[in-house]
């Protein structure tokens, strides 16, 4: 693991939970994975804090135990993890996308809490829809609707349910695992799985509901035991989709990412999540899959696929002429191509147009000497030598040696120069931790230094927000607005300006850092031969 991935997710630790959970994820992320008392002892803090931030990391996810061979508990933290924090307004966006407010609310408190019961997440949920309407007068919903759309996100694995414990000697859990039936993650409870039974304060498999209670008996929820969490991975396997289909449509057009969505679709149940290409499906089942108000029909369609098949960035490719034609969606060929646009992108901002075609021959031609790259970029040898000397510098270029004779004499020695698009997406990935650190670190010193101004306009927004409440006059709110001067104003508006243009830079680091994580994801995996087939 990097150095400037474990410095950006300390700093997330720092910005979302305090110190101490700062002081001990730094640490594990360091050492690895450690047991509690050397944890203890090493961050010279106490024992009982220790187990405090342990357990409010683990229920978010972020960190993970498991017994040793020593039958010893050892704690670890996932980074992955951590950084996917800076993701959480895209997964909150794309539920209510998909699903509504209802959905948005309940991935939101999913999300907040790490992981909770679905009795609770879905009353919780109501009650704030309720609260929205009854204000904006509109009539309450029914908790029965909310609850569908629970099982809508659970039904298409945006949500499942959290790891089993397993318990070991004297009954103490020692690990997490997933339950050996996977279909076990998606099954909803109803009431008849488990009715709701009374609990006393003498039973001690839950002490924390019997620390809350002073009754005698307490009533739980038939889901009790029974937590969720959300699926990130069904949550990047869309937006993966997504980034195939938005990347179709700037290509062809919008009728052509139709068509790909619709595959993506269909091979979404077929299809594992790591396949480098999806199962193969006929045109007459895409033909059937596509919405009706686009119209396309079968001959139409047979074009179009035509066209995407035969396209360099090979989104889709024909393997079989039953069912009128076989095709595939190759999504590791596709995630390499957005992974060399986004390169090449950077490489033209960077060097400029000269380099980009430089670039661009060692990406054709794979190893090429130097005479060959400049007879083919059409570019004077001094000029083209300084370009490609610049970009090997800066490790977006590597050469390789071959030898004539056992001595290297440079005389003898062929240089050929080449791209690693691997080594280089592995450091633009690097650098994007920086930036987003470095674009955190700059947010946190703008809001410091403006801190009071800050707080003043807080506190002229909520004495003017009761003012309108009471119902004042125009001219009190006029009065208390002109406590803020003019260059005041003026300074609270560059500051907002700053702001916002950091969180947006935040939000395209994080795009770019997902695409290149997914494609490294991708080249792990051994890849299937398809083949191709070729037009008569």
């Amino acid at each position: 693991m990097s150095r400037s991935k474990n410095d950006l997710c300390a700093r997330i630790l720092k910005d979302l939970y305090g110190e101490l959970p700062y002081k001990i994820g730094k640490y594990l992320m360091a050492k690895g994975a450690c047991p509690l008392r050397l944890i203890t002892t090493d961050t010279k803090i106490p024992h009982n804090s220790v187990k405090r931030v342990l357990w409010v990391l683990s229920h978010q996810n972020i960190v993970n135990f498991e017994q040793n061979k020593k039958s010893v508990i050892e704690y670890g933290i996932s980074c992955d993890r951590i950084l996917w924090h800076v993701r959480y307004p895209k997964y909150i966006y794309c539920a209510k996308t998909l699903y509504g407010d209802a959905a948005e609310l309940m991935v939101e408190e999913l999300l907040q809490g790490g992981q909770g019961l679905m009795s609770g997440v879905v009353s919780k949920v109501t009650e704030r829809l309720n609260e929205a309407l009854e204000a904006s007068g509109h009539p309450k919903i029914n908790m029965s609707l909310v609850k569908d759309k629970f099982s809508s996100l659970v039904r298409t694995h945006f949500l499942q349910r959290s790891l089993e414990p397993v318990k070991g000697d004297n009954d103490r859990v020692i690990s997490l695992q997933s339950p050996q039936n996977r279909e076990d993650l998606f099954q909803t409870p109803t009431e008849a799985d488990g009715p709701k039974r009374k609990r006393s304060v003498d039973d001690h498999s839950n002490p924390t509901k019997k620390l809350r209670t002073e009754e005698g008996e307490k009533e739980v929820p038939f889901d009790d035991g029974l937590y969720w969490q959300v699926n990130f991975d069904r949550f990047h396997q869309h937006f993966r989709d997504q980034a195939i289909i938005d990347a179709v449509c700037n290509k062809i057009d919008k009728k052509a990412g139709e068509i790909v969505r619709t595959m993506l679709r269909l091979s979404e149940v077929r299809t594992e999540q790591s396949a480098p290409v999806t199962m193969p499906m006929s045109i007459n089942e895409i033909s059937q899959a596509l919405p009706k108000d686009q119209g396309m029909t079968l001959r139409v369609l047979e074009q179009y696929l035509s066209i995407i098949a035969d396209d360099s960035c090979d989104f889709v490719s024909k393997v079989g002429d039953s069912g009128g034609g076989m095709y595939v969606v190759n999504i590791f060929k596709s995630l390499t191509a957005l992974c060399k646009a986004h390169i090449e992108s950077l490489v033209q901002e960077r060097f400029g147009s000269k380099c980009l075609r430089l670039f661009r021959v060692l990406l054709l031609k794979k190893h090429v000497e130097q005479k060959q790259i400049e007879e083919c970029a059409m570019i004077p040898a001094k000029e083209a030598k300084e370009l490609l000397y610049s970009m090997f510098a800066e490790n977006f270029v590597s050469i390789t040696e071959i030898s004539k004779t056992p001595d290297h004499a440079p005389s003898r020695t062929f240089y050929l120069f080449k791209v690693d698009i691997d080594q280089v997406a592995r450091m633009l990935l690097e650098r994007c931790y920086k930036a987003l650190a470095n674009a955190m670190m700059r947010r946190e010193m703008e809001v410091a230094d403006h801190k009071r101004l800050l707080d003043k306009q807080e506190r002229v927004e909520a004495i003017i927000a009761s003012l309108e409440q009471e119902g004042g006059e125009a001219a009190q709110k006029e009065e208390i607005e002109q406590m803020i001067t003019p260059p005041e104003r003026a300074q609270l508006d560059k500051v907002k300006k700053t702001v916002n243009m950091l969180d947006s830079c935040e939000v395209q680091l994080d795009n770019t850092m997902f695409l290149l994580e997914t494609y490294l994801e991708y080249t792990k995996i051994p890849l299937p031969v398809v083949k191709k087939k070729q037009a008569l």
